[in-house]
């Protein structure tokens, strides 16, 4: 075949219009395309082009069409060519100093974003966010790029910079799609691993560089920046997530180890972690383990607290993919994954959402509802569609993408009251005269119903610190106070927490005044379906380790610790306990340097005493998972019944769980340092013998061995409002879990 000769037509210049090339200059264009690329005008196309700092710029066809566009100053090129029609394909010949690079022209290229798409952004029901908006790589008309998507409503112009284009946004100015307020680039030849951000023209004129509140993956902080991302993970984990809905959390065994990844082996990556953390779980028993916020944030110690990037896991540890590798591995091992998620608030950092495009936009425009006032960060706008949207998409992001089991959300309290932290005057009340943050009532119930939905088998849970009626409610069942349920699906117990722990910091002698605080819980314990969290915001700020919190000697204070484990896992509810709690870390946890796995040394003169606590924990979990009684009906009241619950002067506490054929555990706790000889507890009659399955004293948990060996048979002695009863002898500080 023979190559058709290049033509060189006579050039004419076709400038920008002076107007156009103003608004340009300026940044504040609101549809580039409009002027720039090729326009069919009298006596021909136009083409133009801004490239700025390039020597000059060329056209070129398949055809044999080549052009130089002349120079029109400030890095405008244009030609007037006299073509009938725009040209189906061309390219742009960029000349630099030095080379000369061949690109498709991104102004030659209808909008990369589809009209479903904009509908439904417009809508605030995009479910699927993130794959509208952000940087997508992908082909569009044929040509391999990125397209660029962002939701700036109040900017003037708005332009992509980065690595491509030596982080100068000339080049590469978006346009807006209209109302949505979405602003849109595709730009060719570009794609993973490149840097980028927004610079956006505020109202006010001036400019701002921001990272994509989109962005699937980051820069390592500092750094902050966003990144080109394309995911490649292939899962290995659909026979998990096929059996994870089988039983719904609140009637399933349910043990959660809470996990800061950062610190739980200081310097191990996503990859490496999944070589050791799901051993290490899996043979402590846990069924699932819960992360404390992995979303990019610019300060470590927030403890991911203060996101910056809500699509993004942190880049500190590894990849997106990365992350899904360790999730994967969980998974295999049958573990479930939670992950802290925080959409009560985000900092002021200028490069991130805080006035994103000059005015509030993620946050209230009101400043008594934006300001939180104990973490000086800013609260989200949950009245505005696109916010909530926001939120809501991503609460399915890390269900849909990365498999998480479910999400615990942060400081639940804080976004249903316009009052709290705040004196009076700092706050307005709703348009009923309450206190009641309405548009954040909204906001939880969508969240839970649309990713009850859309993701079978997840669940979310609540840290709600308040007797917020409803919390774990169905969002269309309406409760006392006229609000339909939140529709959690579990609610961290922070009642059981406080008060248990303030019993058992006390001296034993001292237990009696205290005795209604281990025994309050029970009053509300079928109000909500509950989780028993001892998290990481207990063993920190000078609070003490679990084990720090006991009084006494070592001894004693080891004892009390596996007493109250076995008594927390007999309680109803579910069970989450942090990293370093399952073998008695006796210092503050500090993200600076995580557990002390030291403790665990064989040849550490103490070992023993910490490996025995994690055996203990590891034995609790065993005979939890096999005890139905333990779990199945926690949220029922035929699932407990007291034996004893006033035994104040002898700091006992003693009851029954049944499973939902009626088959008991009796948990009998001793949180006095002496012996009880032929302790007389009234049973069931059913029950012919009672086994001890489960004794905190024993030798192997580092106790004193004073066990009940021999199967303890009932005698036709009433007591306890029952017609038989048995004689235990307790040993001191310590449970003892009986089954038939």
């Amino acid at each position: 075949m023979t190559r058709r000769p290049t033509t060189t037509p006579t050039v004419t210049p076709a400038p920008v219009p002076e107007a156009d090339r103003n608004r340009l200059l300026a940044a504040t264009h609101h549809d580039p395309h409009g002027v720039l690329g090729a326009h069919p005008t009298h006596g021909g196309v136009a083409f133009r082009a801004w490239r700025p700092y390039v020597k000059g710029v060329a056209v070129r066809t398949p055809q044999g069409l080549h052009a130089h566009l002349h120079d029109d100053g400030d890095g405008f090129f244009s030609a007037l060519l006299q073509l009938r029609e725009v040209p189906a394909e061309y390219s742009l010949e960029i000349a630099y100093e030095d080379t000369t690079q061949t690109v498709a022209d991104a102004y030659a290229l209808l909008p990369s974003l589809g009209d479903l798409d904009l509908h439904l952004i417009g809508e605030g029901r995009h479910e699927q966010l993130w794959t509208a908006l952000g940087a997508r790589p992908m082909e569009h008309q044929g040509v391999r790029g990125t397209r660029f998507t962002v939701w700036a409503p109040n900017a003037r112009g708005v332009r992509v910079v980065g690595s491509f284009n030596f982080w100068d946004g000339a080049a590469h100015s978006m346009r807006s799609l209209g109302s949505t307020g979405i602003w849109e680039l595709f730009v060719p030849d570009i794609g993973e691993g490149e840097l980028y951000k927004y610079e956006i023209t505020r109202p006010d004129g001036s400019k701002t560089m921001r990272a994509d509140p989109m962005a699937t993956r980051t820069e390592t902080p500092p750094a902050n920046s966003s990144v080109i991302h394309t995911s490649r993970h292939a899962w290995g984990d659909a026979e998990w997530l096929a059996r994870r809905g089988d039983r719904p959390a609140h009637r399933a065994p349910f043990s959660v180890y809470e996990v800061h990844l950062a610190s739980w082996r200081p310097g191990l990556t996503y990859r490496q972690l999944a070589e050791q953390l799901p051993a290490y779980i899996a043979d402590l028993g846990f069924t699932h383990v819960e992360f404390l916020p992995v979303a990019e944030h610019p300060f470590g110690g927030s403890w991911g607290y203060q996101v910056t990037g809500f699509y993004a896991p942190t880049a500190r540890l590894g990849t997106p993919d990365d992350f899904k590798h360790l999730i994967d591995t969980l998974h295999q091992a049958g573990i479930g994954v939670l992950m802290d998620w925080v959409p009560a608030h985000f900092p002021r950092d200028d490069w991130a959402l805080a006035e994103f495009d000059g005015k509030p936009l993620y946050e209230h425009e009101d400043p008594l509802r934006s300001a939180h006032p104990d973490w000086g960060t800013l609260e989200f706008d949950y009245g505005r569609k696109e916010v909530r949207n926001f939120l809501v998409a991503n609460a399915l992001y890390w269900c849909e993408e990365f498999h998480i089991d479910g999400l615990r959300v942060d400081a639940v309290a804080s976004m249903l009251y316009l009052d709290y932290s705040r004196e009076e005057g700092q706050w307005t009340p709703n348009q009923h005269g309450g206190r009641e943050n309405l548009d954040a009532v909204d906001f939880l119930q969508e969240m839970n119903a649309t990713l009850y939905r859309r993701v079978p088998g997840v669940v979310t849970i609540a840290e709600e610190s308040t007797a917020w009626d409803g919390v774990t409610r169905a969002t269309h069942h309406t409760g006392p106070t006229g609000f339909g349920g939140l529709g959690f699906g579990l609610k961290w117990n922070m009642g059981w927490m406080h008060d248990t722990l303030d019993y058992v910091s006390h001296e034993p002698v001292h237990r009696k005044y205290h005795h209604h605080e281990m025994t309050f819980s029970m009053v509300y314990a079928y109000s909500e379906n509950y989780v028993l969290p001892i998290s990481h915001d207990e063993v920190v700020h000078g609070k003490r380790s679990l084990v720090s919190k006991m009084p006494g000697d070592w001894w004693q204070q080891r004892a009390t610790h596996r007493a109250y484990l076995a008594y927390m896992w007999a309680h109803p509810g579910k069970q989450l306990l942090f990293m370093g709690q399952e073998f008695a870390q006796g210092a503050e946890w500090s993200e600076a340097h995580g557990p002390d796995w030291w403790l665990l040394d064989l040849a550490y003169s103490a070992a023993p005493d910490h490996r025995g606590i994690r055996d203990l924990t590891r034995d609790l979990n065993t005979v939890y998972r096999d005890t139905p009684a333990l779990w199945e009906q926690d949220t029922d009241p035929a699932g407990f019944t007291w034996i004893i619950g006033d035994a104040v002067e002898d700091n006992v506490f003693a009851f029954l769980r049944h499973a939902t054929d009626d088959t008991p555990l009796l948990a009998v706790a001793n949180f006095s340092p002496v012996v009880r000889h032929d302790y007389r507890l009234g049973v069931p009659p059913t029950v012919p013998a009672w086994h001890e399955t489960l004794n905190t004293d024993h030798t192997r948990y580092g106790g004193s061995d004073i066990t009940n060996r021999d199967p303890v048979k009932p005698e036709d002695t009433p007591s306890h409002g029952h017609p038989t009863s048995i004689r235990l002898t307790l040993p001191p500080l310590a449970t003892v879990w009986l089954r038939p």
